[in-house]
């Protein structure tokens, strides 16, 4: 590689890992839900003082997952002391980043130095890994230890194929790790990967596989579940382990109703819409990726054998993430360093026209940011104060693909650069929120420290993003509804946060203590269709204002319970 192409290469390197570090203790970067469960559990197992049993106050919602991600976030916020969003995320942020290590050696390894940077980027830039590698949640570390097994085999063969017990044993470490961060059925699709790939070794003679390859197996899968059992054998109560976890979660998957036929064939948790979501991982990056599997398909007799091994490994994550009833491409996720890979290897090969178009599709969604951010100086109240360095990034971002588009010889790294400043954009035009702007201020925290304080959820254990911002108070949930008024809120609940569109009016029945700026979720089609038209502000935010009741004999009602969708 020239020393230019590796400096430009290192540039783009920083920009990624930036990407993934800025703004990392915001409340509105793209996650999933299920991160307030996870912090419930995690804050009320710290505040016990013991690693074992779990702790949770919410119903059903206590070993919903195995022990190894609250035990990575107690540990990360000093057993609760540093309690906060950025001190929650930061080791899985490192997950993903050590992924992306894997990713470029084995990259390296299959060709050459520039092959594994284009998969460290590629994987970086795909969408599914920015929304699911930074929040606390269980994918990034499942991702990272179900990739080392199928890393190491591939990287150190042929002696790893070969070894009898080490190799095994210490990829059944590995995978145990994931199954203590996710559950004890990842060994469906990973034991048959590996039988696969040494059947393919072994030029799939079947006598040889079971003879000299069966044990290997074995041996990686039972050191993985022994790691696994060892939540049974710490908890105090493994029945509500066994209960809760095997029973409730994972065998809970599986319908084989009649119901069963008709949606695997459609619906949302159906096969296209599976196949579907599993192209969409790769977010921008999506055109690509389906020339990558067309252009695989009709070069299959003469892909090599690297390549060959990890779609053994893509195929199978999808083949048995077919069979349960709930079928999600989050599932999907831990085959994603090895489409990384694939494309990498794909790249210098993917035609101009689909890389033509995917700066097109790239440049939609800049447009629209930058749409955004003129729309929201002009109608937020004294303006969201948007920085030089916005605007900058905004300009910078454009530049790189139009230069993408117009210079051939940029368009490959261009492509690449473009979609994870893209991403940067994005979560440059939400700052403004994670500022004064979007906070109760000091005053209102004083006012409501020690004191039940009743806040809007529209998902299960939600009211713990607002411990964060109400330090000090008792914070408890009720169920958001879109035609709850002031004057109803208040009479269930003498204090209480109330989320009003911003032109709405409170009316005379409150005493304000702080209000604050959010943005709105589940937008109607007519909603979406008049933000396009221009009005934004309208539909886009909402006002929240923490607000007293005058009369102070008002008693609280227990709200309704809030569950997951």
């Amino acid at each position: 590689m020239k020393r230019s192409s590796a400096i430009l290469y290192g540039l783009a390197v920083a920009l990624a890992a930036s990407l993934y570090l800025h703004d990392l203790g915001s409340p509105h970067i793209p996650k999933n839900g299920d991160e307030y469960p996870y912090m419930h559990v995690t804050r009320l197992t710290a505040a016990s003082g013991s690693l074992l049993p779990l702790r949770s106050d919410l119903p059903g919602m206590r070993n919903t997952k195995p022990p190894l991600l609250f035990w990575q976030g107690i540990v990360s916020t000093g057993w609760g002391r540093s309690f906060g969003l950025w001190h929650l995320r930061y080791p899985c942020v490192a997950y993903t980043l050590l992924t992306g290590v894997l990713v470029f050696l084995l990259g390296r390894r299959l060709r050459d130095a520039e092959t594994g940077l284009v998969a460290l980027l590629a994987y970086l830039a795909f969408f599914s890994t920015y929304r699911y590698g930074r929040p606390f949640l269980t994918n990034a570390p499942e991702v990272f230890w179900l990739f080392v097994p199928f890393f190491a085999l591939l990287h150190w063969r042929p002696a790893s194929l070969a070894s009898r017990v080490a190799f095994p044993a210490a990829m059944g470490l590995a995978l145990g790790l994931g199954l203590l961060y996710k559950s004890f059925a990842l060994v469906v699709p990973v034991g048959l990967a590996l039988v696969l790939w040494h059947a393919h070794a072994r030029e799939f003679r079947l006598g040889d596989v079971l003879e000299k390859d069966l044990a290997k197996v074995a041996v990686t899968l039972a050191v993985s579940l022994a790691v696994f059992s060892t939540w049974f054998l710490l908890d105090p109560d493994p029945r509500a382990v066994w209960d809760e976890f095997v029973v409730g979660e994972n065998l809970g998957k599986f319908d084989l109703a009649w119901s069963y036929l008709p949606g695997l064939l459609w619906g949302r948790f159906s096969l296209p819409s599976l196949a579907a979501g599993f192209l969409l991982n790769a977010g921008l990056l999506v055109l690509p990726f389906a020339a990558l599997i067309v252009s695989s398909w009709r070069r299959r007799g003469e892909l090599g054998e690297g390549e060959r091994l990890l779609w053994i490994w893509v195929v199978t994550l999808f083949v048995v993430y077919c069979v349960p009833s709930q079928r999600s491409s989050r599932y999907l996720l831990p085959a994603m360093p090895a489409v990384a890979v694939l494309l990498a290897l794909h790249w210098p090969r993917v035609r101009q026209g689909i890389l033509a178009a995917t700066v097109v599709l790239a440049a939609l969604p800049l447009v629209a940011i930058a749409w955004l951010s003129l729309a929201l100086q002009d109608a937020l109240p004294a303006g969201p104060h948007y920085g030089p360095g916005h605007w900058s990034l905004l300009a910078v971002s454009g530049i790189v693909l139009l230069l993408a588009a117009l210079v051939p010889t940029l368009t490959r790294p261009g492509v690449l650069v473009g979609v994870l400043l893209v991403l940067l954009s994005f979560s440059s035009l939400l700052l403004p929120l994670d500022g004064p702007r979007g906070r109760y201020d000091a005053k209102a925290q004083r006012a409501v420290a020690g004191r039940d304080v009743w806040v809007p959820v529209d998902f299960v254990a939600k009211e713990e993003g607002y411990r964060l911002l109400l330090p000090g108070a008792r914070v408890n949930g009720y169920r958001d509804e879109p035609d709850s008024s002031v004057r109803n809120l208040l009479a269930r609940y003498p204090l209480v946060a109330v989320r009003l569109r911003p032109e709405d009016p409170l009316g005379n029945d409150a005493s304000i203590l702080g209000e604050r700026l959010d943005l709105r979720g589940r937008h109607r089609s007519d909603e979406i269709r008049e933000m396009l038209a221009g009005d934004v502000y309208e539909h886009l935010f909402v006002r929240e204002v923490l607000v007293e009741s005058p009369r102070p004999e008002a008693a609280a009602r227990p709200a309704p319970e809030v569950r997951a969708p």
